[in-house]
């Protein structure tokens, strides 16, 4: 290791502070951290027959994986794509061609690790 980091210190020199401190500097880099949205979906209006895209990520430690439902269960149809991207930290939300009033709801973006899960809600609503 470098000379001078935080990993070379001797522990039996440090008083109860600086263990606390080396505690931190040495945890600080590989800390847990729950999901947290770094971009969020926002409201679309469609027009029938047209096409909308919704774009969702999260960050984290693990990084979360980020995932579409429509009401509570996961997105599935032919016209619904879910593009993965960053390692699936993020996801677009492609629906084509818009139907109403079937299309019409809360789409729901879901990121989730081993600290935690988080929800954002984006609406739809088409033009007939």
């Amino acid at each position: 290791m470098a000379a001078g980091s935080a990993s070379s210190v001797s522990l039996p020199a440090l008083l109860p502070v600086g263990t606390l401190l080396l505690s931190l500097l040495l945890t600080g880099s590989n800390a847990l951290a729950a999901p947290r949205f770094t971009k969020v979906p926002i409201d679309q209006i469609g027009v029938s027959g047209g096409v909308v895209s919704f774009v969702c990520q999260a960050t984290g430690d693990p990084k979360p994986r980020v995932s579409w439902n429509k009401k509570g269960k996961k997105v599935n149809s032919q016209r619904i794509e879910t593009i993965e991207f960053d390692e699936g930290a993020g996801a677009v939300l492609r629906i084509q061609p818009l139907r109403a009033p079937r299309d019409e709801n809360i789409y729901e973006c879901v990121g989730e690790n081993s600290e935690g899960e988080i929800t954002v809600n984006a609406k739809l609503s088409i033009i007939r």
